[in-house]
């Protein structure tokens, strides 16, 4: 397959480059585009045929489901059998943008995009490239990150490029991610709701709509094997770069000691090792490719910089990666579930 990629100027938009990309999402074809969180590989959501390719693809085992994406309130209607009050107060909160909603689908979506379960998961993404591109399309996308199944999600259009040339009709490229996280998914269909995956929506964020919100405890743990994903990046390893990821987490100053011991002891048997640290904390290591997510007091910063850092790790071709914990409040939470799925949960509390 011949992959087109049409680069975005950055700053604005031509809708009409992105009217080719947009038919062929109507003609059971794939397209990759940016959205505010991660790049998204789309595909007709209604057309079943078309979102099995994304499966194909990605090598996405068949029983992750899809979030369906569309670019304005009203067609959330045909998709789902229902919307709770609390759905609405969510939407009008925190719609566009972060947010993914899981409902109860109606018949018109295919079992193929939410993986046989009575219920779908709906977001409205803020990116324009991406409303556009719905809009334009006129049917609701399905879309998971542009990656292959496992690997950390791009961030930047030349992963995209690096993990799905020749797997796509078409790459949409525009900026860079503004939050590097995928969206927090939330349970809509049990009350009080339920956080299935956090991201850049916090639960501190929810509670002001629920108060009795909640984030599920098993996304912040290993799954069984029998375990049946209610939402994305519930399952399986995900966000996983080729290098072995070890979190360190603890006290500040007992992690930068251990990952310095850790580190010689890896060096001393020939292995390459990165280090994943902070602007607070880069310069106090001794050894090893240390590279900064950015500051401790910005979160988002570290959101952001997260996946784009475990995959330049496999551009320089070290064998581990020592990365050190961050508190799990507000964003926080979400990088760490990011990073203790890329780390298979090989934790080790200092």
């Amino acid at each position: 397959m011949n992959t087109k990629i049409i680069m975005l100027k950055e700053g604005s938009l031509d809708k009409s480059m992105i009217k080719e990309p947009a038919e062929s999402i109507k003609k059971g074809k794939l397209v990759i585009f940016p959205t505010e969180t991660v790049y998204g590989l789309g595909a007709n959501a209604l057309d079943s045929d078309a979102v099995k390719k994304i499966f194909e693809a990605k090598g996405r085992p068949q029983d992750n489901p899809l979030i369906v994406h569309i670019s304005d309130f009203d067609e959330i209607e045909p998709l789902v059998s229902s919307i709770p009050d609390v759905a609405r107060k969510l939407m009008n909160e925190f719609w566009p943008g972060p947010m993914t909603m899981i409902l109860p689908k109606a018949n018109i979506i295919p079992d193929t995009t939410s993986a046989s379960l009575p219920s779908v998961g709906i977001r409205m993404p803020s990116n324009i490239v991406a409303r556009e591109l719905i809009k334009q399309a006129g049917v609701p996308i399905a879309a998971p990150s542009a990656n292959i199944s496992g690997r950390p999600s791009p961030t930047d259009v030349e992963r995209c490029i690096e993990d799905m040339d020749g797997k796509v009709d078409y790459i949409l490229g525009g900026e860079m991610c503004d939050i590097g996280v995928e969206s927090t998914v939330i349970d809509c269909t049990v009350d009080p709701i339920c956080v299935l995956r956090p991201g850049g929506i916090t639960i501190e964020m929810l509670k002001r709509i629920d108060k009795n919100a909640y984030i599920d405890p098993a996304i912040m743990k290993k799954p069984g094997k029998d375990f049946k994903p209610k939402a994305p990046g519930m399952k399986y390893r995900h966000y996983a770069p080729k290098a072995h990821v070890k979190i360190i987490n603890g006290d500040l100053q007992k992690t930068i000691a251990k990952i310095n011991e850790m580190m010689q002891n890896y060096i001393d048997g020939n292995k390459k090792v990165g280090v994943m640290a902070t602007d607070e904390t880069k310069l106090l290591y001794n050894n090893g490719l240390v590279k900064s997510l950015g500051s401790r007091k910005d979160m988002l910063s570290i959101s952001k910089n997260l996946f784009e850092t475990l995959r330049s790790f496999d551009d320089d071709n070290v064998d581990i990666i020592l990365s050190e914990g961050f508190e799990e409040i507000g964003v926080g939470v979400a990088v760490m579930n990011r990073l203790k799925k890329s780390a298979g949960f090989d934790i080790l509390t200092v």
